[in-house]
């Protein structure tokens, strides 16, 4: 991510004027400043391609109770009550509420912040870097914190997910080396397709093309293992006894031409740093789960020598943000210039926050691989 000030004469002379001796023309300029970067910083945040932008955002006035009708997100004909997940607090566990599916839900939204200052000197020799770094910086722990509240909130749900009695994270062929073989994806597909059917208990709308596992968060090691696939054994039976059957030509040459894998099997794939043995997400996961029977194989999950698959469906609106926009300028994050500098410090700063609420309606979207 990286933010940049162009370096226009219009905004060289509102830099400087930052720094003005004159604090009344200085606060304005910082105001002006502000106003003008807010909502720009509100579309990176948002267009950032990040675990937390994989919730759908729905606007609410910020001085309002936001609340949701929860019979218009599930099926008439599902039990009386069902479980929502989400966190009273940034950072904080992740925790389900029963909800009556007649009712109207009240969620509790919560504050995210940053602040940043820098030496006035920089805006008198208007070094549009410093402050373009500044700015940047906001956006980066703002975003920090969402993936945090993010990541909790779908490896808490993801832990507990079980449908009639199934749950929906299975074990790989193989464990312990991350490595998926086109037997994960098929077992996991089918997983979808079993776990999400229609109110009446059949085929959903859309036929074989419904609901079920659309896109793939994996660590840059599974990516790696994909990879292999182009020169390495795909069968799950009799490999090392003189039978491995590779991948056909035109599969092995599409991957072998495509070493990113944005997508396979049909799947969209998302590389994230934090997932792996030994890395954040896998951490996180192993104190959150409690499971240790998956697909019949007994299998606890440990951060030291597990991965974690994490598959969603993104056709289904189960994840969602609820973001509070500002009466007055309609954007989401709000910037304000931070008037707790004296004069003799000669420092300009500024003040960001962001007021949202995560919530999981459907853990019915979630899906999970341990290999």
């Amino acid at each position: 991510m990286k933010i940049t000030l162009k370096r226009t004469e219009e905004q060289v002379e509102l830099i400087k004027a930052m720094a003005s001796k004159n604090r009344d023309v200085a606060y304005e300029a910082q105001v002006a400043l502000a106003e003008f970067i807010g909502p720009v910083l509100a579309k990176v945040i948002n267009q950032a391609p990040t675990l937390s932008n994989l919730f759908s955002n729905f606007a609410f006035s910020a001085d309002e109770s936001p609340s949701i009708p929860m019979d218009l997100y599930y099926d008439i004909t599902d039990e009386d009550y069902v479980t929502v997940w989400s966190q009273a607090v940034p950072g904080g566990l992740p925790t389900n509420t029963v909800t009556p599916i007649g009712g109207e839900m009240k969620f509790t939204t919560y504050r995210l912040d940053s602040a940043v200052d820098f030496d006035k000197r920089y805006a008198q020799r208007s070094r549009m870097d410093v402050v373009s770094k500044s700015f940047t910086r906001v956006a980066q722990e703002i975003l920090m914190k969402q993936e945090r509240n993010s990541a909790s909130l779908i490896l808490g749900a993801l832990s507990e997910a079980s449908t009639k009695g199934t749950k929906h994270t299975i074990t790989a062929n193989t464990v312990g080396n991350s490595r998926l073989v086109l037997d994960d994806f098929n077992k996991l597909l089918t997983l979808g397709k079993r776990i999400n059917t229609a109110w009446t208990g059949g085929t959903p709308e859309g036929g074989i093309g419904g609901r079920g596992v659309t896109d793939l968060i994996v660590s840059p090691e599974v990516v790696q293992g994909l990879r292999e696939m182009a020169y390495n054994p795909i069968n799950t039976r009799t490999v090392g006894t003189g039978n491995d059957i590779p991948a056909t030509d035109s599969m092995r040459e599409a991957i072998y031409s495509n070493a990113g894998i944005p997508e396979f099997y049909g799947i969209n794939i998302m590389e994230l740093q934090e997932m792996g043995k030994g890395q954040r997400f896998n951490k996180l996961f192993e104190a959150l789960d409690s499971d240790a029977d998956r697909a019949g194989a007994a299998v606890a999950f440990a951060d030291a020598s597990h991965e974690l698959v994490i598959g969603l469906d993104k056709r289904v609106e189960s994840m969602l943000r609820a973001v509070a926009t500002d009466s007055e300028t309609g954007s989401e994050f709000s910037l304000v210039a931070d008037d707790q500098y004296s004069v003799r410090q000669s420092k300009i700063g500024y003040y960001g926050s962001i007021e949202e609420g995560r919530m999981i309606l459907d853990n019915r979207a979630l899906f999970g691989i341990v290999c």
